[in-house]
């Protein structure tokens, strides 16, 4: 086939094939895309059939009677992305109506790489055009989308009056006729060129979505009155007035041969409250509109799409009008599957790489939200300590349900900060002691040292049936007896290892016993909860990371700290902030441990997803705890209740584990090893004082040999999963 990039010279052919297309609709009139060129750089393309099963890229005369397609397009410079088409609600491929779903295929796999290879493009956006509007009802170019792995990436809600099909209105519109009437309420069509009523409109308009969303018109005036002059029979202006004549209420529609499209709906509150709208939508609907197929009351959300106005779709119901979707794709240009989209009948590739943790892919997931939020507040000028952060400590302690969330640079320094103020605040010594488990990361044995107290280390005992981690107290308290009485046990460190929270009953008797703080190393058990508690909340503190792999990971580092204790809290703040509560006032030793703006409104957007990404994992470790049988392949133990583990990591345990991880290596199955030496045989941590080993610590040492941990991303495949069982099930050392 030959793509054709879309010049103003092909005009009369673009029409005339969307006039016969499956799928056209008003919206893809030329005339209306080629008015903003000045604000969009269009490249569209037209597709045509051809001998040359290679294809060919070309601007030459071509006979037009083989087109096949057509796709309607912009190009944004900034991102390298093609969106279809920026200044449409939607518009997507467009096909005879004859096509085949694997012909689509074939055409929307041309049109990817024609961007990708002529553009650069990295990213399209693909809006399908809604099927209540297209001739025949058909999904080709959504099978398409799939086999480019396409995400949905925005969902917008509009409401739709089938004028074939009209539903009565509510008895409450039909009350508010006949109040808009006693009123004196009539309904006027604004003349071509009548200025002065469209400002009249415009001012209310701006003024009820100042006041109640906020915002501004996306038009301003002048580009309406402009839009109404070059396209006259295409956009009118319906407006309610009272008995003096003044304006009440109004909306402009685009009409076109099928649909009449709603584009602006306003009304004062003397409008709101006479039924200034139930008026004119009763006489849209059943006279100026009633030979159009359909009446497009317009979408209902904000925020960029990601919040629905639920009075406002209640409203546009009680009018017959029916919810449509009008949905955004994104798909990745440089994704292996743009060139096998068409290969259906071609064996799967059983050496397809499956990445321990795709954060590229994953990350993908949460687009286009991501970056607008990036974006917006790049533009902000807010860069530190605003209103991103608020909003995530705000949103973070309510979720784990304790009084205080302090955002602070990573998840060391979270820990750091925590014992440095129980240093301060509670008259801890240098060298005093912190109990904690010696299987867990480094970084946990360093916040003790960087706060100038002396680690403990000590083996966890596993219950023998759900394997959540205990103190053996025995074992704690033989310990204890080894320590140098010159300096005093002040807390202990549970470490909710991979996503498993502790036995925290345990815990607390043994912590209480010594008046020792219990301090949550809670960096891999985002959303953890046992006996209705959240890990975070379940000892005197708790310390976070948010990096980046993390179950809620930035695009970089962060981290905060959790507690009741508003006195902490507040000495965690002060010293995260170089000691100061006020600029320039520096009350203690502090350092400067921050998160900025942008890695907190990315923890925003993430976070919503927590929840959903958490019963994902969970759906891949029950699959890994139910099919994988192989001897020589020991698996965790299945918890008693699955909030009681976040599934961070699925280890499995092998004697022969190197072999194992090159095996999966071999087979295209990447793995980690979390973490291949305990701390205490790290060469950072040998010298004499730096930490106190009482006993051997056989259990960190047995799982430094045999750990290895299995992918378990949100974003795998079940195929994925399939093959990883599969390979492990064959596994012989």
């Amino acid at each position: 086939m030959i793509i054709i990039p879309y010049s103003i010279t092909h005009r009369d052919e673009w029409n005339d094939f969307v006039s016969r297309s499956k799928q056209g609709t008003f919206l893809l009139n030329r005339n209306f895309m080629d008015y903003h060129a000045d604000r969009f750089f269009d490249c569209s393309i037209m597709i045509c059939q051809s001998d040359d099963d290679k294809g060919a890229y070309t601007s030459t005369e071509q006979n037009f009677g083989d087109i096949i397609a057509v796709m309607p397009a912009n190009w944004i410079e900034e991102t390298k992305t093609v969106e279809t088409h920026g200044g449409l609600t939607y518009g997507g491929l467009l096909t005879k109506e004859d096509i085949t779903e694997i012909e689509v295929l074939q055409i929307m796999q041309a049109a990817f790489t024609y961007y990708r290879e002529m553009m650069g493009a990295r990213v399209l956006l693909y809006k399908p055009i809604p099927y209540i509007y297209s001739s025949l009802p058909s999904g080709e170019d959504l099978y398409a989308l799939f086999r480019a792995n396409a995400q949905l990436s925005r969902r917008l809600v509009s409401s739709v009056v089938d004028m074939r099909h009209v539903l009565r209105m509510r008895t409450l519109r039909t009350n508010g006729v006949k109040k808009a009437l006693a009123k004196g309420f009539y309904i006027d069509r604004m003349q071509d060129g009548d200025l002065d009523t469209l400002n009249e409109f415009w001012v209310l308009l701006e003024d009820m979505l100042i006041r109640q969303h906020k915002a501004s018109p996306v038009h301003t005036v002048d580009e309406i009155s402009l839009l109404m002059s070059r396209f006259p029979r295409e956009i009118k202006v319906y407006i309610v007035r009272n008995s003096s004549l003044r304006i009440v209420a109004g909306v402009i529609v685009f009409e076109t041969g099928r649909v009449a499209h709603v584009q602006y709906i306003a009304s004062n509150s003397e409008g709101n409250e006479n039924g200034a709208l139930d008026l004119l939508f009763r006489h849209l609907i059943t006279e100026r509109y009633k030979n159009m197929d359909y009446l497009d009351l317009g979408t209902s959300n904000e925020a960029h799409g990601h919040i629905l106005n639920e009075g406002l779709i209640a409203k546009k119901e009680s009018f017959g009008g029916r919810a449509v979707c009008y949905d955004s794709y994104r798909v990745m240009l440089d994704e292996p599957g743009i060139g096998t989209m068409c290969e259906l009948h071609k064996p799967k590739d059983k050496k397809r790489r499956i990445k321990y943790l795709d954060l590229k892919k994953l990350n993908h997931t949460y687009e286009p939200h991501l970056s607008y939020e990036i974006n917006r507040v790049a533009q902000s000028g807010q860069y530190l300590l605003g209103q991103e952060n608020q909003r995530f400590e705000q949103t973070w302690k309510n979720y784990i349900r304790t009084r205080n969330c302090v955002l602070v640079g990573n998840g060391l320094e979270a820990l750091v900060l925590i014992l440095r103020a129980y240093c301060k605040l509670d008259d801890w010594k240098a060298g005093d002691y912190v109990l904690v488990q010696g299987n867990t990361y480094i970084a946990t044995i360093m916040a003790i040292r960087e706060a100038g107290l002396t680690p403990v280390l000590f083996d966890p005992v596993y219950h023998p049936v759900h394997g959540m981690p205990l103190l053996d107290n025995d074992r704690i308290e033989r310990i204890l007896d080894k320590l140098d009485s010159s300096h005093t046990l002040r807390a202990i460190m549970p470490v909710h290892l991979y996503g498993r929270v502790w036995d925290m009953d345990s815990i607390y008797r043994f912590a209480s016993k010594h008046n020792l703080k219990v301090i949550e190393d809670a960096a891999q058990a985002h959303g953890a909860e046992v006996n209705g508690k959240r890990a975070g909340a379940l000892g005197d503190a708790a310390g976070w990371s948010f990096y980046p792999g993390k179950n809620l990971g930035a695009l970089g580092d962060a981290g905060c700290v959790t507690t009741n204790d508003d006195k902490l809290a507040d000495m965690i703040r002060t010293m995260a902030n170089y000691g100061s509560r006020r600029k320039y006032v520096n009350e203690v030793e502090g350092m400067n441990s921050r998160v900025d703006e942008i890695q907190a409104a990315v923890l925003n957007v993430k976070f919503s997803y927590l929840n959903i990404e958490n019963k994902r994992r969970r759906e891949i470790a029950n699959r890994y705890l139910s099919e994988i049988d192989n001897p020589l392949i020991k698996l965790p133990n299945r918890p008693c209740n699955p909030e009681e583990n976040v599934w961070h990591v699925f280890p499995v345990y092998c004697t022969e584990r190197d072999k194992l991880q090159l095996y999966l290596m071999d087979n295209g199955v990447e793995t980690l090893i979390h973490y291949p030496i305990p701390p205490h045989k790290q060469n950072a941590l040998k010298d004499e004082g730096k930490l106190v080993l009482c006993e051997s610590l056989p259990v960190a040492e047995r799982e430094a040999r045999e750990e290895l941990s299995l992918p378990i991303s949100p974003v795998m495949s079940n195929e994925d999963v399939d093959r990883v069982i599969d390979l492990l099930n064959r596994f012989v050392a």
